[in-house]
């Protein structure tokens, strides 16, 4: 048996539905319990669990630096993994909270905080939970500003350019995964963009500030999504921009999955 997960592989049939490929193809999101889809630039819970069942066993502490609806917080208290969420804005937060409360189970614990992923005191967090390390993190940050998610100047959806973005993000990383234990895991869940008639590879600028870092890189997954609340009951007419000009219509994202080799700071 793996050492990182709790999957038997005596009976490795029985997993039917853990996917094993690279491509994603999910048709219809998860909306079962307390997950909603009205937070705008949440994602499917059927991300964090697929990953979460691969990548972690019961028990293990997962964090998340950017909890929004708290997805990631239920999937890990439905299968009994401790969790800690970060969120920069408080309104978010308590909703996220008032969530997770009503499936709260006694067999894990959730800890939800405010703040900054960038500057947050993670050893504090971590020693307050007395724990020193975490073995799994996902990242989910805002595709820079296809999204705005707030007015505060420290978002990393208010950020001036794609260069401004991808420091911000890194800092989170390195605020982050020191505190990865090594040999685990981390994954990241992020988008590209179309801006001024070019597209701009943000999934492959964060995948380089993982590399540059000294992660191995494991996946890289293209997950679909049919439609978004921008573009919904759009198809028609997105389909005819695209062949009236030379652009393909987005229609994936990227799960692109980590190893900690060893810790290393640019």
């Amino acid at each position: 048996m793996p050492k990182f997960n709790d999957l038997d592989l005596k009976n490795w049939k029985e997993y039917e539905d853990i996917f094993t490929d690279t491509l994603w193809i999910i048709e219809k999101r998860d909306n079962s319990g307390v997950h909603t889809s009205k937070y705008h630039g949440n994602f499917i819970p059927q991300i964090p669990n697929q990953l979460f069942r691969r990548y972690t066993k019961k028990g293990d502490w997962i964090l998340d630096p950017f909890l929004g609806s708290g997805t990631s917080i239920i999937e890990a208290q439905r299968l009994g993994r401790n969790s800690i969420g970060i969120e920069l804005q408080e309104d978010v937060l308590k909703e996220a909270y008032e969530r997770i409360l009503i499936e709260k189970s006694n067999d894990c614990r959730g800890k939800l905080y405010i703040g900054d992923s960038r500057e947050i005191n993670i050893f504090k967090i971590l020693k307050s939970n007395s724990i020193e390390k975490v073995q799994f993190i996902i990242f989910h940050p805002p595709y820079w500003d296809i999204i705005k998610f707030s007015d505060k100047e420290n978002d990393l959806s208010n950020s001036k350019t794609v260069e401004e973005f991808l420091s911000s993000f890194g800092k989170v990383i390195d605020n982050t995964t020191k505190y990865l234990e090594k040999n685990r895991y981390c994954s990241i869940v992020i988008g590209d963009k179309y801006e001024n008639s070019q597209i701009i590879p943000l999934g492959f600028h964060c995948m380089n500030l993982f590399l540059e870092r000294n992660f191995l890189l494991k996946a890289i997954i293209v997950k679909n999504f049919e439609e978004t609340k921008g573009k919904r009951n759009q198809k028609s007419i997105w389909r005819y921009r695209a062949l009236a000009s030379d652009f393909f219509i987005f229609k994936h994202e990227y799960i692109m999955v980590f190893k900690k080799i060893n810790w290393f700071k640019i």
